[in-house]
């Protein structure tokens, strides 16, 4: 794989990423635009940027887990599966945010692929026939411009004529599967999910597939007209690697809204913050790390930096029953105990009335649950777990 990749934003050429025999380099161009700076935390400048590892940026969409084991398997005879062939796949096809990262390598493997795209519908009424994700995975495995351990593929969106924007920019679809592993996973965030559009969060279009196999959601990293937006996940913004995501608090996110968020965002991005951590806690949602939050803008040099929809929450105590926060809370990550600690975050997030959303979420649960006895049914297991998380919220704010 080559040592040096070429890196790009929709504001132009930004630059190049080297691997040197100890660490990571970045250096923009001479010309580079400040429009074309790849981070918050990397305004455009002589210097180059150096890491031991990866920079965050770089990393913050490299496949993890099922989808990384999927491409080692399909890779591995052919090319050496490493960061930077890593990087430069994440960042080819359709990476979360606007950073492109190119390789003449990765270039001629891609196109050599199809990614002829697929309808919203047929995905969603998938009988179970066949294993269509299996499916889905080989064929858009190489678009692997996603993290995330949960078996994950992105495929671009084959709209009808009908329904097709006017854009020459194409809609995708973030397709998830629990497998054997996690039984119940997909009905399980749709619960989820659905309890935090309930409740008034802004969270992106979600879908389950008709037998309830699928979990699909529209990326939110795109404007009316489907245009890259900037993302950076909370990770990446505190200058930290994907392996650290467990590593800080939610104070610290609140911290990092106010660092890069202008004055007019601060205080819905943090009222946003604060429902959803409120709702992990409510919902048994210990897998709520740094990179499960992080910020949309237009470009660095906009200052337009807000708290990007909710997007990956699950109930995980259905499959750890012990489990607890991602982050610390005030000094706890008790999901038993973080009644308490909410309130005190509340006052982290200038959250005048914390009671009252956590009460608005408790009645979006109960609505949710029932009318979702169907869902109910085929994962009893799930809805048991939700329910016992969400018990103590009820006694103390019911």
């Amino acid at each position: 794989m080559a040592t040096v990749l070429q890196v790009a934003t929709p504001a132009g050429e930004s630059g190049k990423v080297h691997r040197g025999a100890d660490d990571y380099l970045f250096r923009y161009h001479d010309d580079a635009r400040a429009q074309a700076a790849i981070s918050l935390l990397m305004p455009v400048r002589l210097d180059e940027y150096r890491y031991r590892e990866l920079h965050p940026i770089f990393q913050m969409n490299l496949p993890e887990g099922y989808v990384l084991e999927q491409l080692r398997n399909r890779l591995a005879k052919v090319l050496k599966v490493d960061p930077m062939l890593l990087l430069a796949l994440s960042g080819s096809s359709a990476p979360i945010g606007r950073v492109a990262v190119s390789s003449p390598e990765v270039d001629g493997l891609l196109q050599r692929q199809q990614f002829p795209g697929e309808k919203l519908q047929e995905i969603l009424a998938w009988d179970g026939a066949e294993d269509i994700f299996a499916d889905l995975v080989e064929r858009y495995i190489l678009r692997a411009g996603i993290s995330g351990v949960q078996p994950k593929v992105m495929v671009p969106e084959r709209p009808d004529a009908a329904s097709r924007r006017f854009t020459s920019n194409t809609s995708e679809l973030i397709i998830k599967s629990g497998r054997d592993e996690f039984p119940g996973l997909a009905i399980n965030e749709f619960l989820c999910m659905s309890v935090a559009r309930e409740s008034g969060m802004a969270v992106p279009e979600f879908y389950l597939s008709d037998n309830a196999k699928l979990f699909v959601i529209r990326r939110f990293d795109r404007d009316e007209q489907l245009g890259c937006l900037g993302f950076e996940d909370m990770a990446a913004l505190m200058g930290l690697g994907a392996q650290q995501k467990y590593s800080k608090s939610y104070s610290a996110i609140a911290k990092a809204v106010r660092l890069f968020c202008p004055p007019e965002q601060v205080p819905g991005s943090l009222a946003q913050l604060f429902a959803m951590v409120s709702l992990s806690c409510i919902v048994g949602n210990g897998d709520a790390h740094l990179k499960n939050f992080g910020l949309l803008y237009s470009d660095p040099g906009q200052r337009d930096a807000r708290l990007a929809p909710a997007y990956d929450i699950v109930n995980t105590t259905a499959y750890i029953p012990q489990d607890v926060l991602a982050l610390d809370l005030l000094g706890n990550k008790s999901l038993f105990a973080s009644r308490q600690g909410l309130l005190e975050f509340a006052k982290v997030c200038d959250v005048a009335r914390p009671q009252e959303v956590i009460r608005g979420q408790l009645a979006a649960l109960e609505r949710v649950l029932n009318r979702s006895a169907e869902w109910g049914e085929r994962a009893p297991h799930v809805v048991a777990a939700i329910r016992q998380c969400a018990e103590p919220f009820m006694k103390t704010f019911g």
